[in-house]
């Protein structure tokens, strides 16, 4: 059923630690599968409702948003690739793909979830420039310079993740069903990957939406309101939702984060410890992250919420249409007429909705 590399894998995760999944409850795979599924379709449709918005809204188009649309392209990246052969897997019981498979998904995982925190960082850096540091952001956040921080932020993103195609790092684990960063490889590079990768850039957000917040209070708290407003509704708005972002990001990958320090304390101590249903959970709370920024945007900013009903209904609109000129060709064969929707002046008509 798997090939010699797929099955070296496996082998090797075996060996690891804690060693491979005991007997399980039925249900547990097509739990997974369910959630994983979900996310795949939420993700996809989500964050290309995201891109799609910030391309054809005017008011999406700034320079902040450059950050909104690569973290939309990070979490998609998960959705095409990887998230399917982890399905894959789970409904095999095993993984069946080869090693080269398992290597690109593992390092595409990888690549998504550093590449979402970097982003999430630039994001957190952009709002806090342009709520606190207003009168200097169009000269440090113009699109040009918010565009290299982006290409700045993925040759960071490459940079940090190639060390594990050579530390040998990526390998399947059954209990997850999925290639991924073993943590207990190497004490010493797993706590380097949850400080760096982690630990640092949340410090770094959190002390940017601090000092957004002391603001917000600061200028909430006046008797005399300021004739020229420091903080627009719409841009605490803005704020607010970037905020829930980060929150979410922090609750869905801490546990998986923590649960690698513990692993690099003390591998052979902690590893059997650990509950596998403990494990498996923080796993796929930080893969169901993917999806959860496209529904935020579209909850708490009015202008991605009023573009996704825009797109949604033009696409409705277009399929209706189609429908309709179906139709009207049958109906005009039937009677030896053309139809009026195949005129030229009605096809200008009907691209023009």
């Amino acid at each position: 059923m798997r090939g010699n590399g797929s099955g070296a894998l496996l082998n090797a995760s075996q060996q690891a630690p804690g060693g491979g999944p005991g007997p399980r409850p039925s249900w547990l795979a097509s739990t997974l599968a369910c959630i994983l599924i979900f996310t795949i379709v939420v993700d996809i449709l989500g964050n290309l409702l995201v891109i799609l918005s910030v391309y054809r809204n005017k008011k999406l188009r700034n320079a902040g948003n450059i950050f909104v649309v690569s973290l939309a392209v990070a979490d998609l990246v998960v959705a095409v690739y990887p998230y399917p052969l982890v399905l894959t897997s789970i409904l095999n019981d095993g993984w069946s793909l080869g090693a080269l498979h398992c290597q690109v998904s593992g390092f595409l995982m990888g690549l998504s979830v550093i590449g979402s925190i970097f982003n999430i960082t630039g994001i957190a850096i952009n709002r806090y420039c342009y709520i606190c540091h207003s009168l200097r952001y169009d000269r440090l956040c113009s699109s040009r310079n918010s565009l290299g921080c982006v290409l700045l932020i993925w040759a960071l993103t490459l940079a940090a993740i190639a060390p594990n195609l050579r530390a040998g790092t990526l390998r399947y684990d059954p209990r997850v069903y999925s290639c991924t960063f073993a943590q207990s490889v190497s004490s010493a590079y797993t706590i380097a990957v949850v400080v760096f990768h982690f630990l640092v850039p949340m410090a770094v957000v959190l002390f940017c939406y601090l000092r957004i917040w002391v603001l917000v209070l600061r200028v909430r708290r006046r008797v005399k309101p300021d004739p020229k407003p420091r903080l627009k509704p719409q841009d605490f708005r803005n704020f607010l939702t970037m905020f829930v972002v980060f929150v979410l990001f922090a609750i869905c990958w801490a546990p998986l984060n923590l649960i690698g320090l513990a692993v690099a304390s003390d591998p052979a101590g902690m590893v059997p410890r650990i509950p596998e249903g403990l494990f498996v959970a923080s796993y796929y709370m930080a893969y169901f992250n993917s999806c959860l920024n496209a529904i935020i945007y579209g909850l708490l900013n009015q202008n991605f919420r009023k573009e996704y009903r825009r797109i949604l209904a033009s696409l409705c609109t277009a399929r209706l249409f189609s429908v309709e000129s179906t139709n009207d060709d049958r109906a005009g064969r039937a009677k030896g007429k053309p139809s009026p929707l195949r005129t030229h002046h009605n096809l200008i008509k009907v691209d023009s909705v």
